[in-house]
């Protein structure tokens, strides 16, 4: 995303866009990937709301948030690129209200990756994870990335 302090994140956030939908997938490779060919649409708010029940101390994954919107709503899966979009959305909405914020920096990219497109980037959500006591980990040289050490051990179970 780009401007974002030109954006007005808590509209998004409240536009349903003519959402939930669930949608019918017949490409048999999305089918194989993702187990099923029931595609669901959550909208953005749904993200906003399962992102603050997340406690101190605890983390969770966008795939964890999508498998548990799938599993509420009967479907096999739920759109990768939306849920992405709109927990990012979640996060900008958060930052730009002076109350009722939400803890988005504890919800991680797969495999416990920081998101460097939240809020402040990566140091912003490392500074507030190390705060809470997660060790923040880096891979890479080139293409650095950080990540939660041993996420697998503090992430929410919904």
């Amino acid at each position: 995303m780009a401007n974002e302090d030109m954006k007005d994140f808590n509209a998004m956030l409240n536009n349903n866009k003519d959402m939930p939908k669930m949608q019918i997938v017949t490409d048999l490779e999305v089918i194989r990937k993702y187990g099923g060919d029931k595609m669901y649409f959550a909208p953005p708010i749904v993200y906003d709301e399962i992102m603050r029940t997340v406690p101190y101390g605890k983390i969770i994954t966008t795939d964890k948030i999508r498998e548990y919107i799938a599993r509420k709503n009967n479907a096999d899966f739920t759109e990768p690129t939306t849920a992405g979009i709109f927990i990012i959305i979640a996060a900008w909405a958060s930052s730009q209200r002076e109350t009722n914020k939400i803890p988005y920096w504890r919800t991680l990219k797969t495999a416990g990756e920081l998101n460097p497109k939240y809020p402040g980037g990566v140091e912003c959500q490392k500074e507030k994870l190390e705060a809470e006591g997660h060790v923040i980990i880096q891979k890479g040289k080139k293409n650095v990335r950080y990540f939660v050490k041993d996420y697998e051990k503090v992430i929410l179970s919904l």
